[in-house]
């Protein structure tokens, strides 16, 4: 309902406005009238009406000027001015104060209506204008976050427009403005692969979350700059070498932080408190700043959040056009991890020049691992990766791609040692496409040895067993072990820790050899043994249910009428 102020030096033109006009059918309350424009401008200010129907003539202050001055306090008012038809010059004057639209004296009811439908139109489309606008607004304070990363990247990809990066940093509240210097670091979770694989979106979302604003919070404390994630898993910090004045250092919006985050913050030490780093006052310099502020990144995230991170750290530049070539070299310090191991703080000094490619991967290398996995010799397997990775792990200049490539070279290979056994089965081959994954997922030149080795170290055992007849004794032990311990509960690892062999080996090897797997020989005695327990009515049957390796009597009446088509109840009744 829009309100309506009426303001007319002349009692009767008032007194028909007011009685013979139904304003509620045109939405309008009718709030207040005046007979001056004095009386009228005192009203307005009191009740701030949406429209304002006025004479154009009255004595003390007239429509005009009242208008102005109704214009000034309610810009969105609507202004209607009712006119005599000798009135025209200061119809002039009222149609120079936009005015919504004019009526003349008599009044037509049917003329007023059509006006008001106007007005009112041009209200409601004015008011949901005001409201697309601020729910804009709204939306984009929610996104300036997201617009801020976006900005953040366009720095660090060489992607930002010089011309415009005051206004933009301006708009986006960040604290950049002002710096002798800018140093990139970057900030690697180790193993983020395992780290988020193992959580739900929300639990992935919430530790990153939580992680991008430590490294803030620690950023804030001891040096000045803004943080942001680059990608799962890393994140990067535009550091400033040198605070600014002013309240720009303030500017940056950061979220409400709230449960396990805030509690965690909420313990992070300050530098100077116990556990903060309390020597930054003796060391001003830059870089002591900046490897103080990674070690203590890197002791929180591992303190709090059980997290091992690499860090790198790029040279300092002078401008942002400059800061992608410090990105550059933070990434490439942080893939140093790929030969210097992981939860470190790298920086350029640790790379290392020299030539691209020292050692290249010899034929004779593969030719003595062959020989390793087909003897069944693990030690001298051993002997020759640790001798092949030593010298890979000098090929500083080429990165992990050539050592992954060594590594799937390997495993191709043994894969052949198999096919001459007839021992590639589908699941060997399910294995293998398994090891090329893995293979690309290991962060460091050890890791990859070890999962290299890891998987020779299985064919090497699957040959061996295969080449001395030794396999149906590992079935026959295996069987034997069931036999003895399937009313425990018993895992793969318990089953191959009993026949001094592996888990996958055992695994793979029962297949291989049986057309089955291990847990589905270990369902058949226990059903077997089932079954005469059955035959006895003085045996309950969650008494079978246990005594048979089962602990929920539901799960084993399901498998039971699996594998024998009847539950347990039925099947007594058919033995009795």
């Amino acid at each position: 309902m829009k309100t309506l102020v009426i303001v007319d030096d002349e009692p009767s033109v008032v007194n028909g406005l007011r009685t013979y006009v139904d304003w509620a059918a045109q939405g309008i309350q009718l709030i207040g009238t005046a007979d001056d424009g004095d009386t009228g401008l005192t009203l307005i200010r009191e009740l701030r009406p949406d429209i304002v129907l006025t004479d154009v003539q009255m004595p003390s202050m007239d429509g005009i000027t009242m208008a102005a001055e109704v214009r000034a306090l309610l810009p969105d008012a609507k202004i209607v001015f009712i006119s005599g038809h000798n009135d025209a010059e200061y119809l002039k004057s009222a149609l120079q104060m936009h005015a919504a639209d004019y009526i003349f004296k008599p009044v037509s009811r049917k003329e007023l209506y059509a006006v008001m439908g106007k007005v009112t139109a041009a209200l409601d489309a004015e008011r949901r204008e005001r409201d697309r606008v601020k729910e804009m607004q709204v939306k984009l304070t929610q996104s300036m976050p997201l617009l801020r990363e976006k900005f953040l990247l366009s720095v660090v990809s060489d992607n930002i427009n010089m011309a415009q990066v005051q206004g933009k940093l301006q708009f986006l509240g960040l604290p950049l403005l002002s710096a002798d210097s800018y140093i990139i670091m970057v900030i690697v979770i180790d193993d983020v692969p395992q780290v988020m694989d193992s959580r739900s979106e929300r639990d992935k979302q919430l530790l990153s979350y939580t992680v991008l604003n430590i490294i803030q919070e620690l950023t804030d404390k001891q040096m000045r700059g803004v943080t942001f994630e680059k990608e799962p898993g890393e994140y990067v910090g535009i550091l400033l070498t040198r605070s600014f004045g002013g309240q720009e250092a303030d500017r940056e919006i950061k979220p409400e932080l709230s449960g396990r985050a805030a509690d965690i913050l909420d313990a992070v030490p300050r530098p100077g408190e116990a556990g903060g780093n309390a020597e930054l006052s003796a060391d001003r310099s830059p870089e002591n700043e900046l490897l103080l502020l990674a070690e203590s990144i890197r002791d929180n995230l591992r303190k709090w959040l059980k997290l091992s991170v690499t860090i790198g750290v790029g040279d300092g530049v002078g401008s942002l056009s400059e800061v992608p070539a410090s990105y550059k070299q933070a990434r490439a310090a942080a893939d140093q991890k790929w030969y210097l191991g992981k939860n470190r703080i790298l920086t350029m000094d640790n790379i290392e020049s020299g030539e691209n490619l020292r050692y290249r991967f010899e034929p004779e290398w593969s030719e003595r691992v062959i020989t390793a996995l087909k003897s069944g010799d693990q030690s001298r397997l051993q002997g020759e990766l640790s001798g092949i990775f030593g010298l890979l792990e000098l090929n500083r200049g080429q990165g992990s791609r050539y050592a992954q490539n060594v590594s799937l070279h390997l495993i191709l290979q043994s894969s052949q040692v198999l096919l001459e056994l007839n021992g590639m089965t589908a699941e060997w081959e399910k294995r293998e496409m398994e090891a090329w994954k893995l293979v690309m997922r290991q962060e460091t030149i050890q890791d990859l040895l070890r999962y290299t080795e890891s998987y020779l170290r299985h064919v090497s055992d699957f040959v061996e067993a295969k080449r001395s007849g030794k396999s149906s004794d590992v079935i026959e032990r295996v069987r034997r072990l069931i036999g003895e311990r399937y009313a425990d509960n018993l895992t793969i690892a318990d089953i191959a820790a009993g026949v001094y062999l592996s888990p996958t080996y055992v695994r793979l090897l029962y297949k291989q050899e049986t057309g089955e797997t291990v847990f589905e020989y270990l369902t058949k005695v226990r059903i077997e043994k089932a079954k005469m327990l059955l035959r006895d009515p003085q045996n309950k049957f969650y008494e079978v249910c246990y005594a048979v390796g089962y602990t929920d009597p539901s799960h084993f009446s399901k498998l039971f009428k699996k594998m024998t088509g009847s539950t347990p109840s039925a099947y007594r009744e058919q033995q009795n």
